[in-house]
């Protein structure tokens, strides 16, 4: 990266540009573009929002939508085994196109992943933004190597954030359309998702699926990140995290520029005493049993939304916000075994129905022809545990207590005997 645009190691994120006259200067250059995004967001937001009612679910395939994001340049013999235990056959990798050398390395990790999907993400520079021959260049050397072994290119990510590179949407645009007239001549055959606007900032959002750029996306990817407001169910501007997917999923489904596809590839909860590695301040740091326990509901409420292809939790491995802490020898962080437990139980599961009554939660599955509720609640409340439930812990522990705790830690119940619909709270 230039000068001006630093890594940070310990969070695995550019570092914050501290020129801010740059910044300043840049921004005034894009104004015709802020005003666009303004304008196009003025219109489509409104639209968008009173058509959410009518968008239908589509029918999400459920061994596709749990992803792991995986380094594969950090111990990757370990990032295979703990893959394996995982047992996701879905994975993001990240490549940085200002570290081109790194893409054999990139292509041996992704022969050894065996068959697994994979969606790689091409993480700009600003050398790349400014220079679409270099970029051309470099995005057809990666297209070359690695070809239809990858099944989802994401071009670019974060791209309302000015530390990631792009200043407007419409530098945005100019660097997709790259991407997709290079697809279009030489690599007919490959998948290129885009967008990739983090945070509910879907003011860029509707810049980048209005426009009038002559490209289209395979789908669009989002980095939806929910954790400045803590759990998924707490609000922003009204919409929690299942509003938030319902108004992007309606976006997504009047634009004429993408097809219905909607993955989100990047999203995860920084980690309470592990600066300088959490990639945000201590306030908005968690517990490690409290990320477990919203990245659980975070991925369920994905889920049940059935408008999500994928969600892919950043990141398999790191001190600061990942499934292992890789710093201190490898340490199964519980959130490790809560999204084991997940997989375990979900990877095959038929999606039935999302009841939610003051604060509390029941998501019905069908596993194998038996029914599955999941049960938590916003507030401490206790139900009985019957003869016919077989209860299990978030991580997958049994659960025999004639009296089950609810709270925020969701319980998988299995229903071993028909019985009605409702489980009532006592």
């Amino acid at each position: 990266m230039k000068k001006t645009f630093k890594w940070d190691d310990y969070s695995d994120q550019p570092a914050i540009i501290e020129d801010r006259a740059f910044k300043k200067k840049m921004r005034k250059k894009e104004f015709v573009s802020l005003v666009k995004t303004i304008i196009t967001s003025l219109v489509i937001l409104p639209l968008s929002t009173m058509m959410m009612p009518y968008v239908k679910r589509k029918e999400i395939k459920s061994s596709d939508f749990f992803s792991v994001g995986v380094d594969f340049e950090k111990e990757p013999q370990k990032a295979l085994e703990f893959l394996d235990e995982l047992n996701v056959d879905k994975v993001l990798l990240r490549f940085k196109l200002w570290e081109m050398d790194s893409l054999d390395e990139l292509k041996s990790f992704v022969e050894k992943l065996d068959g697994k999907k994979i969606i790689l993400k091409v993480m700009q520079d600003r050398e790349n933004i400014e220079n679409l021959e270099l970029f051309r260049t470099n995005l057809q050397t990666v297209f070359k190597t690695l070809g239809t072994s990858i099944e989802t290119y994401e071009i670019g990510t974060t791209i309302n954030r000015a530390k990631w590179g792009f200043f407007s949407v419409d530098e945005y645009s100019k660097f997709y359309k790259i991407a997709y007239d290079l697809r279009e001549k030489e690599f007919a055959s490959l998948t290129l998702i885009g967008s990739g606007v983090i945070d509910f900032e879907y003011h860029f959002t509707a810049h980048t699926l209005f426009n009038f750029f002559n490209y289209k996306y395979d789908g669009i990817s989002s980095l939806l990140y929910v954790d400045r407001r803590g759990a998924p169910e707490h609000t922003q501007l009204g919409f929690n995290l299942s509003d938030k997917i319902a108004l992007l999923s309606t976006m997504v489904w009047l634009s004429p520029k993408t097809k219905n596809i909607l993955h989100i590839t990047e999203t995860n909860y920084p980690l309470s005493n592990t600066a300088p590695y959490a990639p945000t301040s201590e306030h908005e740091c968690i517990s490690e049993e409290l990320y477990a326990d919203f990245m659980l509901r975070y991925y369920l409420l994905a889920f049940a939304s059935q408008q999500v292809d994928s969600v892919s939790w950043h990141q398999l491995m790191a001190k600061g916000y990942g499934l292992v802490n890789d710093v201190d020898g490898m340490q199964k962080r519980e959130a490790y075994f809560v999204y084991r437990f997940m997989v375990k139980n979900l990877k095959n599961a038929q999606f039935l129905r999302l009841d939610i009554k003051r604060d509390y939660y029941i998501l019905q599955f069908l596993v194998d022809d038996k029914l599955l509720q999941i049960h938590w609640s916003l507030k401490d409340t206790t139900l009985k545990n019957e003869d016919f439930f077989e209860v299990y812990s978030s991580a997958g522990d049994r659960i025999v207590d004639e009296t089950l705790e609810i709270g925020s830690s969701p319980l998988y119940i299995y229903i071993t005997k028909e019985v009605g619909e409702k489980v009532n709270c006592i």
